[in-house]
Parts: C-alpha cells; sequence; structure tokens
C-alpha cells in the first residue's frame, strides 16, 4: 500500500464529499441564499483551520452538521442582536438621554427640553400601548430587557422587536426638533 492511500482526504475532496448534503441542510435551516453560502463555507473554514494530528476528526460528515448547525444557532442569535438599536440608534438614544438629561440649566437649554420633553410625549401617544411602554421601560425607567421578559412572560425577542419599532417611529417623528436641539 502506497503512503499516499493511507493519507487522510484533503479538504477539497472532503468539500467535493459532503459539500451537496451539508448545503441542503443549511438550507432547511436558514431562509436566505446568501446565508446558506455563508454558513456552508464557513463550516469548511473551520474544518480547513484544524490541525489534522492536535485534533483529528474520525466522523467529517457528523462534525460539519455539528459545525453548521453551531453556525445556524449562531446567525440567529445575531440576528436577535441585530434586533437591538443599532449604532445609529444607540447614538440616537444616547443623545436624546443626554438632551434630556443635561444639567445645564440656562434658559435656552430649558426651553430645548421642555419643547423636546413635549414632542416626545406626542410621539409616544401614538405608538401602540406595547411598544410605548417597552420604550418607556426600557429608557425611561431603566428596566433591562430580562427584567420585563421574566415579570410580564413577554419573549426578550418580542420586545426587542417592539422595543425597535418605537425607536425607528421616534427617529423618524422627532428628528426635526432633534436635529435642531443637536445643531444648537
Amino acid at each position: 500500500m502506497s503512503r499516499e492511500s493511507q493519507r487522510p482526504p484533503g479538504i477539497q475532496e472532503i468539500y467535493r464529499q459532503h459539500h451537496a448534503a451539508l448545503k441542503g441542510y443549511i438550507a432547511r435551516q436558514v431562509k436566505l441564499r446568501e446565508e446558506v453560502e455563508d454558513i456552508l463555507q464557513e463550516a469548511f473554514y473551520h474544518l480547513a483551520r484544524l490541525d489534522p494530528v492536535k485534533a483529528p476528526v474520525e466522523q467529517v460528515s457528523a462534525w460539519l452538521h455539528t459545525v453548521a448547525r453551531n453556525l445556524v444557532i449562531d446567525r440567529g442569535r445575531k440576528r436577535g442582536e441585530e434586533r437591538l438599536p443599532a449604532r445609529d440608534d444607540e447614538e440616537w438614544l444616547a443623545d436624546v438621554s443626554g438632551i434630556l438629561r443635561d444639567e445645564d440649566d440656562t434658559p435656552f437649554t430649558s426651553l430645548l427640553k421642555t419643547l423636546f420633553w413635549e414632542e416626545l410625549d406626542r410621539a409616544l401617544d401614538e405608538l401602540p400601548a406595547s411598544q410605548r411602554s417597552i420604550f418607556e421601560l426600557t429608557e425611561i425607567e431603566g428596566f433591562s430587557f430580562k427584567e420585563i421578559s421574566l415579570s410580564a412572560g413577554i419573549p426578550v425577542n418580542t420586545l426587542l422587536s417592539r422595543k425597535r419599532r418605537a425607536i425607528l417611529h421616534l427617529r423618524k417623528r422627532l428628528r426635526q426638533i432633534y436635529q435642531e436641539i443637536i445643531d444648537a
């Protein structure tokens, strides 16, 4: 028996043997074709990075499916995180909090705060109760999503989604006054 016939298959051979089945598995787990391709490539990338001496893989198919399953779960978590306010929303919320909590009590800043609070209250009134409530509980009263979820029995992802919709509405509704305050 030659030395070459005893050598484990290379990544290209493993890809050729397993990519179709793995792609089918991933496609059943995620909806977007681009995500299927990304996860497929990432699973094989993880395999290629392994040191076959230090971390031998005996059941390549099972290992790839496990890696793919974990990547799908990670993507789902990231989508959940993406439901959190995006960086722009975080900056907007920080600016709004700064405006509302600014201790500079000049007549001008007092007027701006009063106007902003009035507009914020009107904009909050336009929201469905569930969105208004989650916004007020997290941003005004300082509760965490986990605390609200436990007390209300509502999944965190549902709360995140409601808050995201509230923020989008508020940003749009308060855009003009917000810009006037920031530019002042």
